[in-house]
């Protein structure tokens, strides 16, 4: 990548373990000892960070768009990056990191803005629920009760992935119904009864936990999971499992592949997880890949999995 371009950094004031100022003078000086040309962006708190995003694209002409914070302000800088056809960087500062981390992208901010000076753009596949966007996984049922939980835990404890686990136990805790769903995938209908759908885009998330469907995803299908057990204690279980790295499809859950997914509820409006950020969406929800994919820059090494290009 050349040094003459002109980088717009988007930076989540409510991500990472320092203050918004802090982050902002450490990000400033790393810029500048990387030799990058960058304005840092703070959108407004109540502004949606991919209106804010774009906006910030077209008011300071940058050539990159950055997005610096976790998982759910990448994909909404993704979505405004991917509009204007223009490069997107980052700087990972969430919890996991998934999607960073699945691109070789360094998790320190030092390795992270020296891979914007040096890094190559990469095609990244892009997917999306009822044209949302989403770059690791989308889900229903009890994983967006789990983030409404998480957030009161990390008000409480701090953010650490040690609180995460621990807010998912005590929402499983509390399940209650499982949802009566028709799911369709790639024209293949198929009713149940389950507490969790989960759309995995990730390979690199699905090689972190031990799951099958790392292969389908890298030939261009999503994985949908469905948790098999409806039991508090069997979900508890199950998540334990998960965590250790021994859940079983199967057993635990049950696991189809495609590329055209549709989701029905019988209701109108169901909550959704994309990424860690939750949201009402109108039914039916619809999740596939978009025509276009989305310029990543990456670290040159990185390169060398280039074939696992949906990380």
């Amino acid at each position: 990548m050349q040094r003459d371009r002109k980088y717009c950094i988007i930076l989540n004031g409510r991500s990472g373990d320092q203050g918004e100022d802090a982050r902002r003078a450490k990000l400033t000086a790393l810029c500048d000892a990387a030799g990058i040309s960058a304005r840092i962006v703070v959108p407004p708190r109540k502004q949606p960070l991919e209106d804010a995003s774009a906006e910030a694209l077209a008011r300071t002409g940058a050539d990159v768009l950055v997005a610096s914070g976790g998982d759910g302000t990448i994909a909404a800088v993704a979505t405004a990056a991917h509009a204007a056809d223009v490069p997107m960087g980052i700087i990972p500062q969430g919890t996991f990191n998934y999607f960073a981390r699945g691109l070789g992208i360094p998790e320190d901010a030092d390795g992270a803005v020296n891979a914007l000076a040096s890094g190559v753009p990469r095609d990244v596949s892009l997917a999306e629920a009822n044209g949302e966007v989403f770059l690791n996984n989308t889900s229903l049922g009890v994983y967006p009760l789990i983030l409404q939980r998480r957030e009161s835990v990390y008000a409480r404890w701090g953010r650490s992935r040690l609180a995460a686990y621990w807010s998912v136990l005590l929402t499983l805790s509390g399940m209650r119904r499982p949802l009566k769903l028709s799911l369709t995938v790639d024209g293949r209908e198929t009713r149940l009864r389950t507490p969790l759908v989960f759309v995995a885009n990730s390979a690199f998330q699905l090689e972190r936990f031990n799951l099958a469907g790392v292969d389908a995803i890298r030939n261009g299908d999503f994985a949908l999971f469905t948790a098999r057990h409806t039991g508090t204690m069997e979900l508890v279980r199950t998540a334990l499992k998960l965590a250790g790295g021994a859940a079983q499809i199967g057993e635990d859950f049950d696991l189809v592949t495609g590329r055209d997914i549709t989701i029905r509820t019988g209701r109108a409006r169901a909550l959704v997880a994309r990424d860690g950020e939750k949201s009402l969406m109108h039914t039916p929800i619809r999740i596939r890949l978009r025509d276009r994919p989305l310029r990543v820059l990456v670290p040159q090494t990185s390169l060398k999995d280039k074939d696992d290009a949906r990380s």
